[in-house]
């Protein structure tokens, strides 16, 4: 268990707070670039508690400012863009993509212009998303994660339902491999209490350079691995999940899967995107207010999620850690958090924290993807025993033998 006050050091994500400046410390994706278009190009954001809107201008800048107009305090969503920035609505205050005001509306008041800046942030595209980064300058550069960079596969978004808690609940479970064999066990298991769990032989966990490794060795012979890249992405077989906070209570993950073609031609394609609908229902409630679907179908893409959401939210908006008792197979939790703790230590001593990059030009960095996607092939983890064939679209599934 943790005491209050460290419970909160992980898990507050504003300004000021310990995690927060942590997690201010990398880039953050916000939405699909291809979504902030000449037709829609305001949209609000919601990051790390911040309030904030994306736009794009007319000369096809993009730029994240703060929401509320330094004047007066209306919502930059409704901002009018023009060449060189964004107009507030109510009296036309024109801002660029840095946050300086360039006009003052009804009159020209120079003074305000030399002193007043409206917060603003910098945003990259990358794999087909928007990303901004909160934290102070000089910005580091987004990780070349091999399952972000490659260019030899197709890829796909999948932008998942606000998870309505705080994200160290998700981050906690990606060094939880226990809970796949109960959690997400097949339909029609004998035991249902210990699922798949007797086909483990060990977990084991341990660092590595971009953040920490789980691994599952399985009775017959088959070793799972699955990065946790530091500090809030889990790669798993070809995806990556990244858990982005919206605020304490609420969270976005952005799920991006690689697709490798069948024979490493080199592809220039942009990735679709699927949005996927609530898992709850009534959508906009919480426990115990709701019903999550925890019996989607076996063989449906991403089919753990509603399993995985029920865990999580129902734990609460913010799970007290202080009642919780952890037991033998919850190391990588206690590893996970240790490693958070030591990190955010690290950014309020004046250092870069673990998987920060500088170097624009650093090689691709290697997470192991090929033999993940070759293990998922044959992964005893889904069922009696289930094979995935990886194309140029998302894995097929099918029950080996047949």
């Amino acid at each position: 268990m943790e005491t209050p006050e460290v419970d909160r050091y992980m898990k507050l994500v504003g300004p000021g707070e310990p995690a927060g400046e942590l997690l201010r410390r990398y880039w953050m994706p916000i939405g699909v670039a291809a979504e902030l278009t000449d037709e829609n190009p305001t949209r609000f954001v919601r990051l790390l508690g911040e309030d904030l809107v994306l736009f794009k201008d007319l000369s096809g800048r993009v730029g994240l400012l703060a929401d509320h107009c330094s004047h007066r305090g209306a919502s930059l969503l409704y901002g009018r863009v023009e060449e060189r920035g964004i107009s507030c609505a109510y009296h036309g205050w024109l801002y660029d993509c840095d946050g300086n005001i360039l006009e003052t509306p009804p009159e020209r008041n120079d003074a305000i212009m030399r002193s007043v800046k409206q917060t603003a942030y910098p945003v990259q595209e990358l794999v087909g998303l928007h990303w901004a980064y909160l934290g102070p300058q000089p910005a580091p550069v987004i990780p070349h994660y091999d399952a972000w960079v490659r260019r030899d596969g197709h890829r796909k978004i999948f932008v998942q339902p606000v998870l309505d808690c705080n994200w160290l609940a998700a981050m906690e479970n990606s060094m939880d491999p226990a809970h796949t064999s109960i959690l997400h066990q097949r339909q029609g298991i004998e035991n249902t209490t210990r699922g798949n769990i007797d086909r483990i032989a060990q977990f084991d966990f341990s660092m590595i350079p971009h953040g920490l490794m789980k691994k599952r060795v399985w009775k017959n012979g088959v070793v799972d691995e699955h990065p946790v890249l530091f500090p809030n992405v889990l790669r798993h077989a070809g995806e990556t999940q990244i858990r982005v906070p919206i605020d304490d209570t609420h969270t976005q993950i952005y799920i991006v899967d690689f697709y490798p073609t069948p024979d490493g031609a080199e592809v220039d394609d942009e990735p679709e995107v699927e949005h996927i609908a609530s898992f709850k229902e009534p959508a906009d409630a919480l426990h115990p207010f709701t019903r999550f679907d925890m019996h989607p179908e076996w063989l449906e893409a991403h089919k753990a999620q509603p399993q995985d959401h029920m865990a999580w939210e129902t734990q609460g908006p913010m799970a007290d850690r202080q009642n919780e008792h952890l037991s033998y197979s919850d190391q990588g939790i206690a590893l996970y958090r240790k490693v958070l703790k030591e990190n955010i230590e690290k950014v309020l001593a004046g250092e870069d924290p673990m998987a920060v990059e500088r170097d624009p030009d650093h090689p691709i960095i290697d997470t192991n993807l090929d033999e993940s996607i070759r293990v998922f092939q044959r992964d005893p983890g889904h069922g009696p025993e289930v094979v995935a064939i990886a194309g140029a679209g998302p894995f097929q599934w099918k029950e080996a033998g047949r």
